[in-house]
């Protein structure tokens, strides 16, 4: 065989590592895409894993996956198939077969490809490969697991440890990447573990040297780096990105930041960042139970702290009485709603779009709050810090919606210069109400409550769940005194509305149709516009963050394109709470509810049927 190895120039690629629950694929993906994102390329990335904690070795129901898309230039998704799959064992092979390009690169493990393994994948053959129909492919099938055991030959149990490290190196090799900055990250991660350490170098660099002396004929791929904003880059995922715009939020409000929160897929890992940066002064309850986590970031809002609790939806449905009491006292706080896949405990590690009807309405009585949608995983942060912003200056509780794919997807973030950032003026009492001041009384134009934070001299008070009188702010049962503040509660919310930014276009404003999406769909449905306008069509795209309220502009925007169509991953929610909005505004649909992201692919056959219709 020819020793030439062909590279190939490329603007963007995706590669998939996927395995078993066990073998590393989610840290073997971390890590190159931390390392892509550090030498100058565009990432996003797509972790996708089962919920169960660890299925039968070797079977389809146990393997998971890590997808990500470099790219030289603007990119917008993980990408609809790979360049480049690392299969681990069969099972991972036939999971991803249709997420895979017909001329991609498949590695896999040899030592993992024997006849039983074969067997628990489901394959009826001994030639998985022809059994899937990939006949077009590039496979690299090295011994994998041999030559992790023979790079360490004291220790074969680390050694198994170690072939998520060793295909690591080897997509080193493909894509041309230094080892330097890999073997920096596993310093920082085993660096209390001399001897773990020592070994994952060693077969870091046993795989990459194999893929320098391959004898086979096979591509690898060089990607230019990007002309990016000057700053610090890093690569960052949904979860810590909404972490960091909490505590950016408290510093720029100057209050202590508190976390009152239980443990649930996938929101988990804000409250371990948070838990993280006690440094900081932050303060994190893991409390009992969903109830208990909202109750006590309610207390810590009433004593006067930027309060904030995360969860999914199944505990945001346990949250929801505690939220209509944080609405009816008006204080601020910040609830994160991480969706997943439902109903009930549903498909813990999936994501969907399903929680907006939930956020808006599911809560007993007239009980408005503001509903914000995070956009992307670095969007993450400016989502968190702007809820923030609206909860204490307009003194309500702000729902978060970001979800499972934008959550634990990442993408690379250029690490924001807090100057840029507005300050933060919470609505506080002061001296002048004095005297006459009563718990309820508000701004006359903006109709928000003064906040009397415990402690202040002269304001004594107390608030709570049962109906207070416009005037007096003593318990009242009165009906026209009930109506009242129900109008006057709505009207703060709407008002809000008056501080948002206006809705705004993206593509052709010329267009016959206006494509609307909103949330973490962002990047899939920006891609199919673009490909589409690339391929000569006329196509407008507008994104909604802000739910409730809307921009103030949306009925106007709307209204000027003849054809709307509503793309979102739920039933039509989204498109729903538009009609209720906009009298006589009657969308087409695109609802999926599969627990994956769009396919852009499919994005564009269906816009087109539109255009073209």
């Amino acid at each position: 065989m020819t020793k030439t190895v062909t590279v190939k120039e490329l603007d963007h690629v995706v590669i998939r590592f996927s395995g078993d629950s066990g073998d590393g694929m989610q840290l073997a993906g971390t890590i190159f895409s931390n390392l892509s994102a550090e030498l100058g390329n565009e990432i996003i990335t797509f972790p996708d894993y089962p919920a169960e904690i660890r299925a039968p070795h070797g079977t389809l129901s146990g393997v998971s996956g890590f997808q990500v898309h470099l790219g030289s230039k603007k990119i917008y998704t993980p990408g609809d198939k790979a360049d480049v799959l690392i299969a681990m064992n069969p099972a991972a092979l036939k999971v991803n077969a249709k997420f895979i390009k017909h001329d991609s690169v498949i590695i896999i493990d040899t030592d993992s490809f024997e006849k039983n393994d074969l067997v628990k994948a489901d394959f009826k053959t001994d030639n998985p490969f022809e059994e899937l129909g990939l006949t077009s492919i590039q496979i690299v099938a090295a011994s994998i697991s041999g030559m992790c055991k023979n790079a360490l030959p004291d220790d074969n149990k680390q050694a198994l440890r170690s072939r998520n490290i060793f295909a690591l190196g080897l997509v080193c090799w493909l894509f041309n990447k230094p080892l330097s900055t890999a073997e920096h990250m596993l310093s920082e991660k085993f660096g209390k573990k001399p001897d773990i350490l020592k070994a994952n170098l060693t077969v870091l660099n046993a795989g990459y040297n194999y893929g320098s002396n391959i004898h086979a004929t096979v591509s690898t791929y060089r990607l230019e780096t990007v002309s990016a904003k000057k700053g610090f880059y890093t690569d960052v995922n949904g979860n810590k990105a909404t972490a960091y715009g909490l505590i950016a939020a408290a510093e720029k409000a100057g209050l202590k930041l508190f976390l009152g929160s239980y443990p649930i897929t996938p929101a988990t890992d804000i409250m371990q960042e948070l838990t993280a940066r006690k440094e900081l002064g932050i303060k994190v309850m893991q409390a009992e139970d969903e109830i208990a986590g909202i109750c006590s970031a309610i207390g810590a809002s009433f004593a006067g702290c930027l309060a904030a609790t995360s969860t999914s939806g199944p505990g945001l449905a346990l949250k929801s009485e505690a939220i209509g009491l944080a609405v009816i006292c008006e204080i601020p706080l910040v609830i994160i709603d991480v969706q997943r896949s439902g109903p009930s405990t549903g498909m813990p590690t999936k994501s969907e779009q399903t929680d907006l009807m939930q956020a808006l309405y599911g809560r007993n009585g007239e009980s408005p709050a503001v509903v914000i949608a995070a956009t992307s995983p670095t969007d993450c942060f400016d989502a968190a810090f702007q809820a923030s912003k609206i909860a204490l200056e307009h003194m309500t509780p702000v729902i978060l919606l970001t979800d499972g794919y934008i959550a634990n997807g990442s993408s690379a973030w250029r690490i924001p210069d807090l100057e840029e950032y507005p300050d933060i003026k919470p609505h506080y009492v002061t001296p002048d109400l004095l005297p006459g001041w009563t718990p309820y009384q508000r701004d006359p134009e903006t109709k928000v409550r003064y906040w009397a934070v415990p402690g202040t001299e002269g304001f004594a008070h107390r608030i709570g769940g049962l109906e207070k009188d416009y005037q007096t702010s003593v318990i009242s049962t009165d009906p026209q005194n009930h109506e009242l503040m129900t109008e006057t509660r709505q009207a703060k919310i709407d008002k809000i509305a008056d501080e948002l930014p206006l809705q705004e276009v993206e593509g052709d404003p010329d267009s016959d149709l206006i494509v609307i999406g909103w949330g973490g769909t962002y990047g899939h449905l920006c891609e199919a516009v673009e490909n589409l306008r690339q391929q000569g069509k006329k196509v407008a795209f507008t994104h909604f963050k802000y739910i409730n309220p809307l921009p103030r502009n949306t009925e106007q925007l709307i209204r000027k394109y003849k054809k709307a169509m509503v793309i979102e991953q739920n039933k039509g929610q989204f498109a729903n709470f538009l009609r209720s909005k906009i009298h006589g505004f009657n969308p087409y649909q695109f609802n999926r509810v599969k627990g994956q992201p769009f396919v852009v692919s499919r994005l564009m056959e269906e816009i087109s049927k539109l255009l073209e219709g």
